[in-house]
């Protein structure tokens, strides 16, 4: 079926105007599919043609103006309305549509743990089609109009407040002016804690079998919203827009969550069955708090085109994690950031897929290049910039400039131009120069120190890079030309940090300069005094750019680095090291190091969980030379014998250290006095597993129900001891439909098809391979089954018996891809690819694939991506094999 191209956007636009939908949706015709009926009114402003878009079973019929059309004239997605006149028109369409089990459109769900089902919208983007036929565009808002026939034990949620007449007969207020996309409806028989807050009613739902878990942390839930509800209210002039907020946590959803007006859907993995760490919590309330952001940033103004996506996305991120900040008890957000979001900023923007944060509407086409750009280009670097921008120009002004922005264009459509104006008027500073420099460039910048010390003053001067040009070795396989093309300006804080006088291992600050770089050249500091133990540029991370540590102030952080006082400076130089890594110029091993001594010291959260899963995901399992072949993999549990494996020398001595650096913070963590630390000690008990390089110790915890001196195994825990125990040949099918049995919960599911793929035996592998790669509609599985088994298929443990899938994955993953869509496109991208085989053999395979594979555009991108990192892992283990 054909994207919409932006220039049909346009000439559309011009055409028309629409005023309303009235849809009625009936959710009772079975579990396949629903029938929906649409009436849109709209304007022609002159004579022309036209089309309107849906994807149905089976389009019943049409009529356009009391004119029947031909069902039969519908081409792919796409029914033409020919010969519009100048005036009013009414377009009625009746069909049959499909539900989803990918999480596109309207997805249905039945949970095992009860047997009840429940349907929702996901609608971003083209899958509006999916639901109900329309003029499918950002730009033409209009007013939605929704009536609903459900069970009757069910209850309908949508944008607006939702009434029940008749049992199972629902009516959703008429919405405000809202583009297609943003239209939701959530049905089931839905577990509901509901207040009122601002006049406004509240209501957070969740399927029933999760009732106690969210019960649980509902009054967390619900305060955070009503604290940045108020927070949002006090930054923005604009009240919320809606008449109610409801928050639904529904079953496999495929981002984190859609902030649809009125009804933001999250995946209900944040209705949390087991124990998880304070970062976590803190993670689900900056979801909620980006997620309201959206009602002013995409909701009340909205994108003309795709290409302005930063415009939602870059400013929900911002502000999700500022709000939170300020609004709650969560006050270190800044940290995870570092730590855990910008990393994927700084990977995509070396990509050769790489592209500005606000690319040119001409380099946008169409909707299938807009769905690449939901990245961490989009997200975490176009937060840092927006962060860069604040501390540039003032927060003063960035709110004026924002509420500048929202008188002007409420219930409307906005641009890049029309934002960067609002904020020009705000400030006499030159936004439009920054625009250019920090929204329409690509590439991370490095900042590097040279320090010297004269005796009686020290110096540093900091030398201001910019990125290379990127290119893929091998042809132009680019998702959009990568033109890293010059430096931008910075502001940032230079730390100063000395030995505390009565303990070396710990910093004290001495100073924190504040100094702009700007956007060509170098810039130099000096003061009097003696040069300081550890110099740290980007000190407090405002902006967005590599940087790397002189060699005395390395030398001080390899000491010393648990020692600084403030997480968020220790989270700049761990970011340091991981980039200097990723370049080459830091051995994978000196990473491991730093961790091992300063882990079991570090009290944030964030910081040990980032620093842990580096270390495990890339390092060991990526960085590190690659294993040599030897023996069978040792057996045990009466796994099938013959299964080969190899045993990995650097990759096993790389295990072995995070275990021991596991049991270091859990010998810590011990005791009652240690009660906050429970988080730390989770954190550990986790890596601890998944580190294991023998069954011993975890399959104690597993047959004991519990880690000595905590925690009891929940079942997240029993899942991954189970889990890594079939990775190494511990574990038989039995013993997963045991566990299965013990928790036939929807993620007890997914943990049990992620242990049996894992299984070290070629019927095992054989059997997850064909439940994958199935184009078949009526066996192939729901994404989260898709995203489970892929995880569990590939490990470095078991490489010989995997090498003949690696060719394999390249010839079926796109038939997968056109097959199935862009969900299980990206999924397949993500999770299936065989990221562990770092060799020269997977690349060549891979820019075969991409040569001659004719891949969907949603695969072709997560190709360009994995390969760009694997070619990064090849010549750093090639590095290491030389040293």
């Amino acid at each position: 079926m054909p994207e919409l191209q932006r220039d049909e956007a346009q000439t559309r636009a011009r055409l028309i105007d629409v005023h309303r939908y009235d849809i009625e949706l009936d959710l009772t015709q079975g579990e396949d599919s629903f029938a929906s009926r649409t009436v849109i009114h709209f304007t022609a402003r002159a004579d022309g043609d036209t089309f309107v878009e849906l994807k149905p079973v089976e389009l019943h019929s049409a009529i356009l103006d009391g004119r029947p059309l031909d069902p039969a004239a519908l081409d792919g997605n796409r029914l033409p309305l020919t010969g519009l006149t100048p005036g009013d028109h009414e377009l009625r369409l009746h069909a049959t549509m499909r539900y989803s089990r990918t999480g596109e459109g309207m997805h249905r769900f039945t949970d095992p743990a009860d047997g009840e089902s429940y349907v929702y919208t996901q609608l971003f983007m083209e899958d509006v089609q999916r639901v109900f036929a329309a003029f499918d565009q950002p730009d033409l808002k209009a007013v939605f109009a929704l009536t609903v026939t459900a069970p009757t034990t069910w209850t309908v949620l949508g944008n607006g407040i939702a009434t029940q007449g008749d049992p199972g007969h629902w009516t959703l207020a008429p919405t405000p002016l809202i583009s297609t996309y943003l239209v939701a409806v959530a049905a089931g028989p839905w577990h509901s804690v509901r207040t009122e807050h601002a006049g406004l009613p509240f209501g957070i739902h969740c399927r029933r079998s999760l009732a106690p878990h969210l019960d649980t942390d509902a009054e967390e839930i619900l305060g955070i919203t009503r604290r940045c509800f108020d927070r949002y209210h006090q930054l923005f002039e604009e009240p919320y827009p809606f008449d109610s907020y409801d928050q639904a946590f529904v079953p496999e959803f495929n981002a984190g969550a859609m902030e649809n007006p009125g009804l933001v859907t999250f995946r209900d993995e944040f209705i949390y069955r087991s124990a998880v760490t304070d970062t976590e919590r803190q993670t689900r309330g900056m979801v909620i708090s980006h997620e309201m952001a959206h009602m002013w940033f995409g909701d009340l103004v909205t994108l003309k085109w795709w290409d302005d996506i930063w415009l939602n996305e870059s400013f929900a991120e911002y502000m999700g994690y500022q709000v939170l900040a300020e609004a709650t008890r969560f006050t270190d957000t800044w940290t995870d950031f570092a730590i855990a979001r910008k990393g994927w900023g700084y990977d995509a923007d070396q990509r050769p897929s790489t592209h500005p944060v606000a690319p040119t509407p001409e380099d946008v086409p169409d909707t299938a290049s807009a769905l690449l750009n939901f990245d961490g280009i989009s997200y975490a670097k176009g937060a840092s910039a927006l962060r860069q921008l604040v501390a540039w120009m003032g927060e003063k002004d960035f709110l004026a400039g924002i509420n500048d922005h929202f008188a002007r264009h409420r219930f409307g459509n906005a641009t890049l131009a029309d934002f960067i104006d609002s904020l020009a008027r705000a400030t006499d500073r030159d936004v439009h120069a920054w625009a250019e420099r920090w929204l329409r460039t690509t590439g991370v910048d490095t900042l590097t120190p040279e320090v010297t010390h004269d005796g009686a003053h020290w110096h540093v001067n900091i030398h201001h890079q910019g990125s290379p040009p990127l290119f893929a070795e091998k042809g132009d396989h680019s998702a959009a030309p990568a033109s890293a093309d010059g430096s931008r300006p910075h502001r940032i804080a230079v730390g100063l940090y000395d030995h505390a006088p009565d303990d070396p291992k710990r910093l004290v600050m001495r100073d924190r300069l504040t100094t702009d770089i700007p956007a060509t050249g170098d810039c130099a500091l000096s003061s009097a005094g003696p040069r300081p133990a550890l110099l740290l540029l980007n000190d407090q991370d405002l902006t967005y750019a590599k940087v790397r540590l002189d060699a005395a102030s390395w030398d001080t952080a390899l000491a010393a680095l648990s020692g600084l006082p403030d997480p968020l400076t220790r989270a700049v130089v761990w970011n340091a090291a991981r980039d200097m890594v990723r370049d080459g110029e830091l051995a994978p091993t000196a990473y491991l190091d730093a961790a091992r001594a300063h882990l079991p010291y570090e009290t944030d959260l964030a910081i040990v969980q980032g620093v842990l899963a580096f270390a495990r995901t890339q390092i060991a399992d990526r960085y590190l030379p690659s294993p040599k072949l030897s023996t069978p993999v040792e057996q045990g549990g009466g796994a099938p014998s013959g299964s080969w494996g190899s045993t990995p020398i650097d990759r096993h001595s790389a295990l072995a250290t995070l275990t021991a650096l596991s049991r270091d913070i859990l010998r810590r963590t011990e005791g009652p006095e240690h009660g906050t630390a429970a988080g730390l000690r989770l954190t550990a008990v986790r890596a601890f597993i998944d580190s294991a390089t023998t069954p011993e110790g975890i399959q104690d915890w597993l047959d004991d129900g519990s880690v000595p001196g905590g925690p009891h195994l929940d079942p997240e825990l029993r899942w991954r001891i189970l889990g890594r125990l079939a990775t190494l040949g511990a574990a038989t099918p039995e013993a997963i439909d045991a566990e299965l049995a013990r928790d036939p919960s929807a993620t007890g599911r997914e943990g049990a098809a992620r242990c049996h793929a894992a299984l070290p035996d070629p019927a095992a592998k054989q059997a997850a391979w064909d439940a994958l790669f199935t184009t078949d509609d009526t066996a192939a599985l729901s994404n989260y089954l898709f995203t489970a088994t892929a995880t569990g298929f590939w490990s470095p443990e078991q490489h010989d018996l995997l090498r003949p899938y690696v060719s394999r994955y390249f010839t079926d993953a796109p038939a997968l891809a056109a097959a199935r869509g862009p969900a299980l496109a990206e999924a397949a991208g993500r999770y299936a690819f065989p990221a562990t085989f770092v060799e020269d053999d997977t690349l060549r395979l891979g820019e075969t694939c991409l040569t001659d594979g004719d891949p969907t555009p949603a695969l072709r991108r997560k190709l360009i991506d994995q390969l760009d990192d694997l070619r990064r892992a090849v010549a750093i283990r090639a590095a290491a094999d030389g040293a």
